[in-house]
């Protein structure tokens, strides 16, 4: 009988380097990085950065855009940022629940973005609300947007027409770590998080995947959509 241990064990072993995990971390933020800067993020040489980018171009985790003379790398699919993100969701759960996770920041538990859409506090609480006023119906499968939804987003300005040949879903729910509870992702929630840099609600920081909330975001994110943040 057939089995995928072995490819499951090699990819659990590919992403166990603490190298890699790094390279892979910092990429959630959904931008193209070039290897000189990963290589400052994993904390190694130029060269084992190099290595490191190569297994995992190899493996399917990260793809390579030529721009100019540079090479930029980001993750390869939705997919990867989802596996990754479930990931960070165990890797959350402390036996010692008493002593949070060191590496559970303020910042990113506040508002961080989760390969292109919402995350922490405030990509919950955006979910929460748009479920409150009957926008989207979200469980730990699948999700719907409501006509209601369309119609919301369309008023935001919003287009949620797929592009050719997509396969990505319009909405599907994804486990946020920090909150343990589902945030809004697909292409609605990419282009909720489009519509929020484009109208400086929120502001990327210069290093990592939290973001700023600004007071414009604050008054549009209550007022607008319903959150309570």
């Amino acid at each position: 009988m057939q089995t995928i241990a072995p490819e499951l064990a090699d990819l659990a072993a590919l992403i166990a380097d603490p190298g890699r995990a790094g390279i892979l971390s910092r990429l959630m933020d959904g931008r193209a990085q070039t290897a000189s800067e990963l290589a400052r993020v994993a904390g190694v040489t130029p060269q084992t950065a190099s290595w490191h980018l190569a297994r995992l171009v190899e493996r399917a985790l990260l793809k390579v855009e030529r721009r100019g003379p540079r090479r930029l790398y980001r993750l390869a699919t939705p997919l990867v940022a989802q596996m990754l993100e479930g990931m960070m969701t165990v890797a959350a759960i402390d036996p010692h629940p008493s002593r949070p996770p060191p590496w559970i920041d303020a910042e990113m538990r506040r508002a961080r973005t989760c390969y292109d859409h919402l995350a922490g506090e405030l990509g919950v609480a955006v979910t929460d609300a748009m479920r409150e006023h009957g926008h989207l119906r979200l469980d730990q499968e699948a999700g719907e947007l409501t006509t209601s939804g369309r119609a919301f987003l369309r008023d935001l300005g919003i287009d949620l027409r797929s592009p050719a040949r997509s396969r990505r879903l319009l909405c599907r729910p994804c486990l946020d770590w920090s909150e343990r509870r589902p945030h809004l992702a697909g292409r609605a929630g990419a282009a909720v998080a489009d519509l929020a840099l484009q109208r400086d609600w929120i502001r990327r920081r210069p290093q990592g995947r939290s973001v700023e909330i600004t007071e414009a975001g604050l008054v549009a994110f209550r007022d607008l959509f319903g959150a309570r943040i």
